[in-house]
């Protein structure tokens, strides 16, 4: 068994032992769209994919937040907010806009860039690195304030 499934298996005995509803429930809806996932490519996902699947639900729960920010729901905002961090619990650690800085540099380097036309050349370089560690739209912030 992959070593992220098993942790979020033992969160969730851990959850219903201690009767913890909201957590047990945003842990069983990570459990569901890897699940759904194994089911349509029919196959046994290991920890990358686990990985992938996590950053991506991380992602649509920080849309979602921001989104209903600006509906003024901030009762739902504040829910969305709980199973993000819950999410979070299971990614590594996010680097920080100072650690991400030298690798864009290096990138930057690295493809010869010097212009916005380079942009892509340089998140093509900076994103493999940076998997699961930090956010797109971080990245893509950073490399235009260092190219522009």
């Amino acid at each position: 068994m992959a070593g992220l499934k098993h942790a979020l298996n033992q969160a969730l005995k851990e959850a219903m032992k201690a009767k913890d509803r909201p957590r047990r429930d945003a842990i069983r809806l990570l459990q569901s769209a890897i699940k759904q996932v194994e089911i349509d490519s029919r196959a046994a996902l290991d920890d990358a994919a686990i990985l992938d699947i996590l950053s991506r639900e991380a992602k649509k729960r920080r849309e979602t937040i921001a989104e209903l920010e600006a509906a003024g729901r901030s009762d739902d905002a504040a829910a969305e907010r709980f199973e993000l961090q819950v999410t979070e619990e299971f990614l590594p650690r996010q680097l920080s806009a100072e650690e991400l800085k030298p690798l864009v540099a290096a990138a930057i380097a690295e493809a010869g860039a010097s212009t916005m036309k380079d942009k892509g050349a340089v998140m093509r370089i900076v994103m493999p690195q940076v998997q699961g560690r930090a956010d797109g739209r971080a990245v893509n912030i950073i490399v235009s304030e260092l190219l522009g």
